[in-house]
């Protein structure tokens, strides 16, 4: 079931990665703009690696994590790959 949010790009539906918070007419979590953004991506450019999505989008789905850090950062943590799992060809050197 669909449900809106206070956030007026921002849903959750069941049906949808369990219910986790998504940008309203996709399947974009919040947590993937977040992870865009953390890694330094300015707002302003992540519809560049996200085109689907609009500015407003973006900026409400950065409002949304704004007001409820806790539980996105349960899904990022939730969906993280773990390092051992990571090819080490790709893995960046630190």
């Amino acid at each position: 079931m669909l449900l809106k949010t206070e956030h007026c790009y921002i849903v959750t539906d069941d049906q949808i990665l369990s219910g986790e918070p998504i940008v309203k007419g996709t399947r974009t979590p919040v947590r993937a703009v977040v992870e865009i953004w953390r890694q330094g991506i300015l707002p302003e450019e992540i519809p560049v690696h996200l085109p689907h999505l609009t500015l407003a989008q973006v900026f409400d789905a950065l409002s949304y994590y704004s007001d409820y850090q806790a539980e996105i950062n349960t899904y990022i943590e939730r969906n993280r790959i773990p390092d051992e799992l990571i090819d080490p060809l790709v893995k960046t050197s630190e």
